[in-house]
């Protein structure tokens, strides 16, 4: 079960002018599931992406690349499979994602450069692309502004529940809209985490704005979380901006553009986290804060080598404050000058470690109930300097195992 994640009710999430979602069945892994999403922009919308650093990046990955580059940003339609990944798949790979563009645009009648393929699920097996070309045409027919809710759902691969929110607001230059989706469980690491995630504005946004925003948006959300350590070939983040509703932007200084950002930012921030929330196999969301490094770097190495610790990720899981763990983890994060006795840790309220040992008011009991808690923030104060920064993980349990172990079958 998720950590204090439900699905979103569909009343709650924003159509978007100019964005349509249809949803369809196309069988790709398993029969009967809904498993392919088409989402259509009116014209004019303008998109910026992130997307994996996985040397082995899968097919639709360089193909999304390539047409972003090609058009500056433009974007009419998109579609993802869920159930295979088109990764490790060589050439025909690539010319499989190429066709699924192919396909999709002449349904659509837009430019091939114009759309980007997704795909998610099984690495290393072709994609089979009779089922996905059967898919399109009943997802274009089931278009509509409303239906965010089915089409989170219909991206899902190990999620237990849907990821989707809504933030809406008004300026002196106008009122704004955005929605966002995601998908993500299982292999989740940073750079970017595994996962797909669909950001849609009504706002007009220029085009070096807007890639400086999903940059921006990516570092403070889908970069800061982990599961597992694991960086998949497929992640991709694309931020939409259709152009329909009544605030443009030009740069940073225009009016709404703070907001706007704002706005986007926590969007993300919620759809990483709720990934967190539904990690495979998770019961406990766990909040890492360092403060006091002495660099972002110092800062990001602590707060990952807990955030990733199989040993602290476990203690977590069975509720026991075996918190020597969380030393072990900050000792070898790579700070070699770090003076130990400088050094304060704490689970929530309860100051567990200070100067080089365990604090002398801290009691297991008090550990423990920390450890219980289904949230639960450890904060360590390095005392170098003043850099900080925030990670977001799960615990490690059987499920974990169980889920990644029968993931294919």
């Amino acid at each position: 079960m998720p950590v204090n994640l439900l699905a979103p009710e569909a009343s709650a999430l924003a159509p978007i002018a100019g964005v349509e979602l249809g949803v369809a069945r196309a069988g790709i892994r398993k029969a009967g599931r809904i498993d392919t999403l088409v989402m259509r922009f009116a014209p004019g919308t303008r998109a910026a992406g992130v997307f994996t650093r996985n040397r082995f990046c899968a097919a639709p990955v360089r193909v999304c690349r390539e047409h972003l580059a090609a058009t500056g940003g433009r974007l009419r339609a998109l579609v993802v499979n869920t159930g295979n990944a088109n990764a490790g798949t060589g050439a025909r790979g690539l010319a499989d994602a190429r066709r699924t563009c192919e396909q999709l645009a002449g349904l659509l009648d837009v430019a091939v450069d114009e759309v980007l393929p997704f795909s998610t699920g099984v690495i290393l097996e072709p994609l089979p692309m009779d089922r996905l070309e059967g898919a399109l045409a009943p997802a274009i027919a089931d278009l509509a502004s409303g239906n965010w809710a089915q089409a989170a759902a219909a991206i899902m691969t190990t999620d237990t529940v849907p990821k989707a929110v809504s933030r809406s607001g008004r300026t002196e230059a106008g009122s704004f809209a955005v929605t966002g989706m995601a998908k993500g469980a299982g292999m989740i690491r940073p750079n970017m985490a595994t996962m797909l995630a669909f950001i849609a504005t009504d706002a007009a946004i220029a085009p070096a704005l807007l890639t400086k925003w999903v940059r921006e948006a990516a570092d403070a959300s889908f970069n800061r979380i982990t599961v597992d350590g694991d960086t998949s070939t497929n992640d991709s983040l694309v931020l939409a901006a259709s152009g329909a509703g009544e605030l443009a932007l030009t740069d940073e200084s225009s009016p709404g553009a703070r907001q706007l950002r704002e706005a986007v930012i926590e969007v993300a921030v919620t759809l990483a986290q709720a990934i967190v929330r539904d990690g495979e196999g998770a019961t406990k969301f766990i909040t890492v804060a360092v403060e006091g490094a002495g660099n972002a770097d110092e800062a990001e190495a602590v707060a990952y080598a807990i955030a990733h610790s199989p040993l602290v990720k476990t203690a977590f899981f069975a509720s026991d404050p075996n918190l020597g763990r969380l030393l072990c983890a900050i000792g070898y994060a790579g700070i070699e000058d770090l003076d130990v006795d400088r050094v304060d840790v704490w689970l929530d309220d309860v100051h567990v470690a200070t100067a080089g040992g365990v604090h002398p008011d801290y009691r297991e009991a008090d550990g423990q109930r920390v450890m219980k808690q289904a949230e639960i923030t450890i904060r360590v104060a390095l005392g170098r300097g003043s850099s900080a920064t925030t990670v977001w993980t799960c615990d490690l349990s059987h499920d974990y195992v169980s889920i990644n172990a029968d993931y294919r079958s």
